[in-house]
């Protein structure tokens, strides 16, 4: 999931911007918050230049950035120079909720749980394992038709892996 974001923030980079007051910036690097539930709060640690990391380096960062939130021993640099934030509330059994942005970041995007569901493929209807993608958004940065587009990406990306993708 977390490269199937990454690689559509590279083609829709206004994905990537902040709001400063009374202009938009876009971020050259690509600097994901990754929203780590605890015990009693939810923490936004950065896996910084995540566009250069490869799917296997990305789930390693993860796994420790969440194992030191959820140990307490983050450090204040684990936690700055986010661009946009990605959130599993799917991990909880939610199939869809709406994420506040974590400002001054233009979107955050929510990955909701996988569940099997009826569709139509080729006039006949089949089961299949299907997960809500549920993006919120700064208007005063992005438009609807930007973020259809990029919400578009990330799902063909998702849909183009198969077991040969490479992770290395």
């Amino acid at each position: 999931m977390m490269k199937a974001v990454v690689s559509a923030i590279k083609d829709y980079p206004i994905m990537n911007s902040v709001w400063a007051v009374d202009k938009i910036i876009v971020k050259r690097d690509i600097n994901i918050a990754l929203a780590v539930g605890t015990e009693d709060s939810v923490m936004t640690p950065v896996i910084k230049k995540a566009d250069q990391k490869n799917i296997a380096g990305l789930a390693r960062e993860i796994d420790e950035l969440a194992q030191k939130t959820r140990e307490g021993k983050l450090r204040l640099d684990d936690m700055q120079g986010g661009t946009f934030t990605v959130n599993n509330t799917g991990s909880f059994g939610s199939i869809l909720s709406y994420p506040i942005i974590n400002y001054p970041q233009a979107a955050i995007l929510t990955f909701e749980s996988i569940v099997k569901k009826p569709v139509v493929i080729n006039d006949m209807i089949a089961v299949r394992s299907m997960a809500n993608i549920c993006l919120s958004l700064d208007h005063r940065i992005l438009d609807g038709v930007i973020c259809g587009r990029f919400l578009q990406r990330v799902k063909d990306n998702l849909e183009s892996y198969t077991p040969d993708t490479k992770i290395y």
